[in-house]
């Protein structure tokens, strides 16, 4: 027997991958339900060989469905999720609303996979951030070896973080700088992204740092340990997928580049691409459409005593949202909702 699926958002770009990627898995679904805002009503997505029209999120009845796969923001998921969640659905949510409620779990199935059976407080779980979910993945195996003190954070994130939107704003300011009578000013961003990078993702914070930066912060002590600090610089690039980031590590105890890459090619999520050669590193471009968490340019830290530096790559449609969410309601499956 399978499950009976919902994907509330299932126009956007997160829903139609999450689409894509319950087929890929072979997720046992049987009966799946596309719903949208009105204005993309009766919109036509694809699952697998089959073709559906979105039914209205607004009075969809979620009684009897047992998975909704959110990805509609936090303010649509404020007013339907706990509806879903009341009528006994257990809403797996790609929304920042719910990652800091601690009566909601937040999951990376390679970090804290345990930690889904959670959900019950409020039958909701929490997807991370997506720069926060490709950290995570390569931190929590070096963690569990060496103990991680502090994280510096530094990312190079995708416009299409942003959307639709934000990717066609990429594509127009890009093909109008070979045409100097087009003008295409910043709207999804503050400053032209084409042939740039913004340092400001998400609102300002009294402090200084962004709100994305925060997330990093917030969720990487929710999901792997309280006492890592961590502190994040957030840059938005003109990639139109694939989140990039350069992370130092400081360990308590020392840990030698040739085992942290041999902990981090056994472990869950990760594809281990390090060669110290021309091209033997990966990139965004070549990361789109796969399912790992790619790492390169792991080396020694010789400035702190216990310090390592590698660089994470990942399609943050993939693993920083709808991959994650799918894999969410893989565990879901194996550990509360068994049938057959």
């Amino acid at each position: 027997m399978g499950y009976k699926v919902v994907v509330a958002g299932a126009t956007g770009n997160v829903g139609r991958e999450m689409l894509n990627i319950l087929a890929e898995r072979g997720f046992p679904v049987d009966e799946i339900a596309v719903l949208a805002s009105r204005k993309s009503l009766g919109t036509e997505v694809t699952f697998g060989e089959t073709t559906l029209k979105t039914k209205d999120l607004d009075t969809f009845d979620f009684t009897g469905w047992d998975i909704a796969l959110f990805a509609v923001g936090s303010t649509a998921t404020k007013k339907y999720a706990p509806i879903a969640a009341s009528q006994g659905c257990v809403v797996i949510d790609n929304s920042s609303l719910y990652r800091y409620d601690p009566d909601v779990p937040l999951i990376v199935p390679e970090c804290n996979a345990d930690a889904v059976m959670g959900y019950t407080k409020k039958n909701i779980i929490a997807n991370p951030n997506c720069s926060t979910a490709q950290m995570v993945v390569a931190l929590k195996p070096l963690h569990d070896r060496a103990k991680i003190k502090r994280v510096v954070v530094s990312t190079y994130q995708s416009v299409s973080g942003s959307g639709k939107e934000a990717m066609e704003e990429l594509w127009d300011q890009t093909k109008a700088v070979y045409n100097p009578t087009d003008d295409v000013p910043a709207k999804v961003y503050t400053k032209e992204i084409a042939f740039n990078v913004i340092p400001h993702i998400d609102v300002f914070m009294e402090d200084g740092s962004t709100k994305e930066e925060w997330k990093m912060v917030a969720e990487t002590k929710k999901i792997v340990d309280p006492a890592i600090k961590v502190t994040a610089t957030c840059v938005r690039v003109p990639v139109f997928v694939g989140h990039s980031e350069s992370i130092n590590i400081e360990f308590e105890e020392f840990l030698d580049e040739d085992e942290a890459r041999d902990i981090l090619r056994e472990a869950p999520g990760i594809m281990v691409i390090d060669k110290r050669e021309d091209g033997g590193y990966v990139t965004p471009k070549e990361c789109v459409g796969d399912f790992a968490t790619f790492i390169s340019r792991i080396r020694q830290d010789s400035t702190i005593d216990n310090g390592l530096n590698l660089w994470c790559v990942s399609d943050n449609l993939r693993k920083g949202a709808a991959l994650n969410a799918v894999q969410i309601a893989e565990v879901l499956g194996q550990k509360a909702l068994k049938k057959g």
